[in-house]
Formats: C-alpha cells, sequence, structure tokens
C-alpha cells in the first residue's frame, strides 16, 4: 500500500476503504507519510468530501491513535456537551454543574480558547490556584464523586487529530465538514462519552457563518455519533448576538456564579440556551423522561443551591480558591473600568458577536494563538442589549481594562457592534433546530 495511491484515490473522488485511511493516519503519526503527503490528502477531502462510513473509518482510527478515557467503572451514562464557540458563552459552567446536580454524570475535557470565542479551560482557570490539568484516574475519581469533571485534554487523547488539525491550520483545510466533524467527535468518544450533546453555532460570531453550514456539520456529527453507539443530539445555536453579557473569562465565570446563584432572568438568551442543554442532557442520560421532569429537577437544583456547589466543590477538588464565590469581584479586579457611550439614542436593533469578541481580545481576554498568555480579568460587560433602550449619556458596554495600549481600538469596535433603531425588535430565541439522533 502506497500513500500516493490513496491520495490519488480521493483525488479522483473515490472512496477510501477502512485500512488505506488507518495506513495514511497511523503512518503521518509514526512518521512513516510525510506532512506534505497528508497535506495533499486533506486537501482532497475539503475539495471531494467523505462518504459515512469514510468519516466514521477516520473518527475510529483518530480515537485508537491514542489513550482512551474508560469510565466503566461508573455504572451510569456519562455525558458530555461540546459547543462550536461562541461569543459570551458560558453555558458549560452553567448547565454541567446543574445535570451534575439534578444525579447525571458529566465528564468533560475541554480547550483553550482561540481568537474571539473563549475557552471553558480558561474561564475556570481564571480562579485562583486553579490546575485543570487531570491524568486518567483523578478525572474518573472526580466524576464518580461529584457527578462532574471539566478539565484540560490531555497530549495523548487522539495525538492524530492534534498532528492533523496543525497542518489544516496552515494549508487553508480546516473548512471542511467530514474533517470539523471527525476531528469534535473523535475527542468527544475517546473522553468516555456515552452521551453528547452538540451545541453548534451559526452566525457572524461562530465558525459556522451560515444555518446551512451548521446544520450541515451538526448533521454529520450525530451520524458518527449514531454509527458509533453513543446517543447523540445537536442543537443549532444563533450567535449572531453574544449568548450572555459577560466576554472575558473572569467576567464569565462570575456570571455562570451568578446564574448558578440565580441572580440571572432564566428569560435570558443565555439562560434559555443553558438549560435547554442541560434537559437534553437529562433526558439522554435517562435520569429524566420527560422534558417537564428535567425542568422540575433543574429547578430544583438551582433554588436549593445545589448545583452552585457543585461548581464550587470542582473548582476545590482542582486546587482552586474559592473564595471567589464568595465575593465575585476577586475574579474581575482591573486598574480601570472603563464605560462605552454612543452619543445617540434609539432601541438597540443587533449587537455584532464578532466585533465584541474581537474587541475583548484586544484587551488581552484572547489569544491568537495557543501559545499567547492572557488576562484573566479584562474583558467587556455589555450593560445594553437586542431591544434595550438607550438614552443620550447612557452607557452601553464597560470595557475590563488592565494594559491600555488597545483601548482606543477596542472601543471604537464596541461602538460599531451596536445598531440602533427607532422601534424596538422582538426577541427571537436563540434555538433555532434540534437535530435528534433518532430521526437519522
Amino acid at each position: 500500500m502506497r500513500a500516493v495511491d490513496i491520495i490519488g484515490k480521493k483525488r479522483n473522488k473515490e472512496a477510501n476503504t477502512e485500512a488505506e485511511i488507518r495506513f495514511l493516519v497511523n503512518g503521518f503519526v509514526n512518521g512513516e507519510v510525510a506532512d506534505y503527503q497528508m497535506s495533499a490528502y486533506l486537501m482532497a477531502v475539503c475539495l471531494n468530501g467523505m462518504t459515512e462510513e469514510e468519516t466514521e473509518d477516520l473518527t475510529r482510527i483518530m480515537i485508537e491513535s491514542g489513550d482512551v478515557i474508560k469510565l466503566d467503572k461508573i455504572p451510569f451514562k456519562k455525558a458530555d456537551k461540546h459547543s462550536t464557540g461562541g461569543v459570551a458563552d458560558t453555558t458549560t459552567l452553567i448547565l454541567a454543574p446543574i445535570v451534575a446536580a439534578c444525579g447525571g454524570y458529566v465528564a468533560k475535557l475541554s480547550g483553550k480558547g482561540l481568537g474571539a470565542t473563549g475557552g471553558t479551560i480558561d474561564k475556570l482557570e481564571s480562579v485562583k490556584n486553579l490546575d485543570t490539568q487531570c491524568d486518567g484516574e483523578k478525572f474518573e475519581r472526580l466524576v464518580s464523586e461529584l457527578h462532574l469533571c471539566v478539565a484540560s485534554q490531555t497530549a495523548s487523547l487522539v495525538p492524530a487529530d492534534k498532528l492533523m488539525y496543525a497542518l489544516r491550520d496552515v494549508t487553508a483545510t480546516v473548512d471542511s465538514i467530514p474533517l470539523i466533524a471527525s476531528s469534535i467527535m473523535s475527542k468527544k468518544i475517546a473522553a468516555g462519552a456515552d452521551v453528547i450533546v452538540l451545541d453548534v453555532k451559526f452566525g457572524n460570531g461562530a465558525f459556522m457563518k451560515t444555518v446551512d453550514e451548521a446544520e450541515a456539520l451538526a448533521a454529520a456529527m450525530v451520524k458518527i455519533g449514531k454509527r458509533m453507539g453513543r446517543k447523540t443530539v445537536a442543537i443549532l445555536t444563533d450567535m449572531n448576538e453574544p449568548l450572555g453579557t459577560a466576554v472575558g473569562n473572569g467576567l464569565e465565570l462570575k456570571e455562570a456564579i451568578d446564574a448558578l446563584s440565580c441572580r440571572i432572568d432564566k428569560n435570558s438568551k443565555l439562560m434559555q440556551v443553558s438549560l435547554f442543554i442541560a434537559e437534553q442532557m437529562l433526558i439522554l442520560s435517562d435520569v429524566a423522561k420527560t422534558e417537564e421532569e428535567a425542568q422540575n429537577l433543574i429547578d430544583e437544583a438551582l433554588k436549593s443551591g445545589t448545583a452552585l456547589n457543585k461548581l464550587k466543590s470542582l473548582c476545590e477538588a482542582l486546587g482552586g480558591d474559592t473564595a471567589c464565590f464568595e465575593n465575585t469581584d476577586l475574579l474581575t479586579k482591573t486598574e480601570k473600568q472603563i464605560p462605552v457611550y454612543l452619543n445617540k439614542t434609539g432601541y438597540v436593533e443587533s449587537v455584532d458577536a464578532l466585533k465584541i469578541g474581537n474587541a475583548a481580545c484586544l484587551l488581552g481576554a484572547g489569544r491568537q494563538k495557543k501559545t499567547d498568555s492572557i488576562d484573566y480579568s479584562v474583558g467587556i460587560v455589555l450593560l445594553k442589549q437586542k431591544g434595550d433602550y438607550v438614552k443620550l449619556g447612557e452607557a452601553v458596554a464597560t470595557l475590563y481594562v488592565n494594559d491600555e495600549k488597545h483601548i482606543k481600538e477596542a472601543e471604537k469596535l464596541v461602538k460599531e457592534a451596536f445598531a440602533l433603531n427607532c422601534t424596538k425588535q422582538e426577541h427571537k430565541s436563540s434555538i433555532y433546530k434540534v437535530i435528534n439522533f433518532e430521526k437519522i
């Protein structure tokens, strides 16, 4: 078997066999297949696609390229949630403790954020001294004892994906549905999930810009989950506007604590999406039979404070100083807090998520490459959202700033992000569609 023949088949729009894909991927991981050959194959896939069978084979082979976390000692379904990334998306830190408090088991490995979208690990690590590195034994123990663990992805998990993504990133082959779907699902399955709920976002603040693109990716991932024996549901959500009001790691953790402390309206976009995903996880995990039963469990977990205590216990177990749960201002201490004014009046018609996310990056809340350092305390708090009225002299946002180098640029982006109208715009649900594994 030769790499050049496998590449040629895909170039000619033919399907590769499982053995051919295995030869190529394993050869690339162990250095026998050159990076220029893998790059050629990835470009052929990007241009010509893959069959469902090829996509499943690629996913399985990438899983087998490294360690697999087995949570077999826990005799219950383990649930995971994945978001394709968004601005002010703090859902994991809200819904995961809720599901755990309701009796579900959440086992989640996450990554760090890049660009305008924040990473769950960065948000957690805004807690002083907290370390999200876990070996397999500790990960399983926390899932068993707390019903919850959110930790960093390990280097030994799906190494083929890490190596292939590094090539995709520099060869314009990131935008491929089969490659994205297999990348995401290989990591979810390798981390031991029985139940996978996917939050696939679309809009200017998301990786997938259109509904059609998001739906194609969601369907591909749900099909992989079904073919590989995992209960999988995808939810399409709108990311044309920031989901919550806080953008920045400490600010977003503060918002999660406020949400779990019942200080945020349950009808807000952030809470609607968080609670809906939590319901789906509880139903798929067989903790609740109906949405109504799941909603009742969630209400009790929030009102009793059990959900908040789950997040606090996780932070404690990861070595974090949980004083921030009593005083959330510890998460957001900055040298300056600068209000942003529009100097005009009207109802907020829209808030551009990408511009807000990029403004937060300029302040130091995000990174452009994985080796960049970030400032956990900086970011933006939105004081006005779609449908709110803005008076003259009324701030629409607050910048949390330590380094003043890019303040003017960030302020300009925030101002540009707000579009006003003379009439009030109706709120639309951020939840667009649900793709269920049983319907595919």
